[in-house]
């Protein structure tokens, strides 16, 4: 009766292990279901966020193509009244030493 008796006990506890593991299998299954709708849910906000992101990347870069612009006026034209009055300088010393 021992053999006999471990042999059911084996069997019973193999059973209840196969439908622990099944239980747990279709569990996980409906877990990543879940995970899978959130990350499609999350997915579909950073596509509105992104094209957000696109729109204003596109306007500070129009910003700063303008600044950049204006700054290299304002420099361009502050380079030449200073370059005037070396040349006037330049001239000056010419017309002096002859």
């Amino acid at each position: 009766m021992g053999v006999e008796f471990l042999q059911i006990l084996l069997y019973v506890l193999g059973a209840i292990l196969l439908v622990a593991l099944i239980v747990l299998v279709i569990k996980a299954i409906y877990s990543l279901e879940h995970i899978n709708s959130i990350l499609e849910s999350v997915d579909k906000k950073l596509k509105t966020v992104d094209k957000a992101f696109t729109a204003v990347d596109k306007v500070v870069d129009t910003f700063s193509l303008v600044t950049d612009k204006v700054v290299d006026g304002i420099s361009n034209g502050i380079s030449k009244v200073f370059s005037h009055k070396k040349k006037e300088k330049r001239i000056n010393k010419e017309m002096e030493e002859e």
